[in-house]
């Protein structure tokens, strides 16, 4: 067998919808790692577990480690074999994509533990935490929300940027209102942020509270506000969610690669 031949049917065998049945055993082995490596992370970080089975920890650490670098190598040098990448600034690109940036990210703080200070690694050892990401390679369901995130998008931004101006109006009406009152609590309007995000979403700590007449009307209103700007993206998530359950019998007009989840045309149109 030939070296294209090979690096095609590893191809084939790391898609998950050319690979068959030794394509999807190797992504439930994948999808089996990730959890176990998140559920060890999660584990790790009670002192009685970490003191009596640390060692085994390690072990899963180094053996997950060298798993996910196989399969981010292989994916560099098998994709290759997909049209659009064959040269060198191909292979560039793909590296680049949400996938692969992810796939990086997900075994880089075990190499560089050796290079920084530990101090900084307690840091970025913080970031293997991004494994549970790698899972959207690998789960229609999470591709599915993919999906509907980009066809949200604008309406998601939209939200996003009314939650933003309700927040500043409201941290300067409360600034200007309570500041000569509580120059403490409210000595800024980037410090009457905190007033405003915890009102907004209704959490209220009651650290800083207002306590002026027209500060606690202020409050009120906002408080009434923010239930719904914070419900508004929930609906627009959950009617995108409603639209793509009510035409999964019908054809996508684009889907993404699983690989460098790049928009493709949808042949079955």
């Amino acid at each position: 067998m030939n070296y294209i031949a090979v690096r095609g049917r590893m191809f084939a065998l790391l898609d998950p919808e050319r690979g068959g049945r030794k394509g999807r055993a190797v992504d439930f082995f994948i999808m089996g790692l990730i959890f176990l490596s998140i559920l060890s992370i999660i584990l790790e970080t009670v002192a009685p577990i970490r003191q009596q089975y640390g060692l085994w920890f390690d072990r899963l650490e180094v053996f997950t480690v060298a798993v996910f670098t196989i399969e981010y190598i292989l994916r560099i040098w098998t994709i290759t074999a997909k049209e659009g990448y064959s040269s060198v600034r191909g292979r560039l690109r793909y590296m680049t994509s949400y996938h692969m940036v992810i796939d990086l990210l997900a075994v880089l703080p075990f190499f560089i533990g050796g290079f920084v200070d530990l101090r900084f690694l307690r840091v970025v050892r913080i970031f293997r935490i991004i494994r549970v990401f790698k899972l959207a390679r690998y789960s229609k369901s999470l591709q599915t929300m993919g999906y509907v995130l980009r066809k949200k998008k604008p309406d998601l931004i939209i939200s996003t940027i009314a939650t933003g101006i309700l927040l500043v109006l409201a941290s300067s009406a409360i600034y200007f209102i309570e500041g000569p009152v509580q120059p403490e609590e409210f000595s800024s309007i980037p410090a009457s942020f905190w007033w405003g995000v915890v009102t907004m979403t209704t959490v209220g700590y009651g650290d800083v509270t207002p306590v002026t007449t027209a500060g606690r009307i202020i409050g009120s209103l906002v408080a009434f506000l923010g239930i719904g700007l914070f419900a508004l993206p929930a609906s627009i998530l959950a009617s995108g969610f409603i639209e793509e359950a009510t035409q999964e019998e019908k054809p996508r007009p684009y889907v993404y690669c699983p690989h460098c989840g790049e928009e493709l045309p949808n042949k079955s149109r």
